[in-house]
């Protein structure tokens, strides 16, 4: 849905257990909130090597996979379903890059992160992982219309 010059869109978040270990998932939603983004489903999951697998795909042959892996479910993740106008770019831009010693102060990694695998969230890239990834982590049924 077109808004002005921005489409409605929806996306995937994923506080990475980081970012629960640290006791800052309300901090980064607050900063969500604050941009104006909506939650629209959430909910707590276990990861497994099976959804790991298909979700790290493109990195899953790779040598450093398992350490991922092991990060990731280390501990359960929050997944979120935000939405809002322009979401998938915004989320990205509030985050910073993906290596949190990289990143600048005032995202949300140059502020709470440690490093390129600890950098307390996930977010899809684009329209088309946005889709995938959601319909990975969530039910059709939990998915509002």
């Amino acid at each position: 849905m077109s808004i002005g010059n921005y489409l409605m869109q929806r996306t995937l978040i994923l506080l990475k257990p980081d970012c629960l270990e640290n006791k800052i998932a309300g901090q980064v939603i607050a900063r969500f909130e604050s941009k104006g983004y909506e939650i629209i489903a959430s909910k707590m999951l276990q990861l497994d090597d099976d959804l790991l697998r298909e979700h790290y795909s493109h990195v899953a042959d790779l040598p450093f996979f398992p350490e991922i892996a092991a990060f990731m479910s280390s501990r359960p993740v929050l997944a979120l379903i935000l939405e809002g106008e322009g979401v998938i770019q915004g989320i990205r831009d509030l985050l910073g890059p993906t290596d949190s010693n990289a990143a600048p102060a005032g995202t949300i990694r140059g502020d709470l992160g440690t490093d390129r695998m600890k950098n307390v969230v996930h977010a899809s890239d684009s329209d088309e992982s946005a889709s995938a990834e959601i319909s990975r982590f969530f039910k059709f049924e939990e998915i509002p219309s």
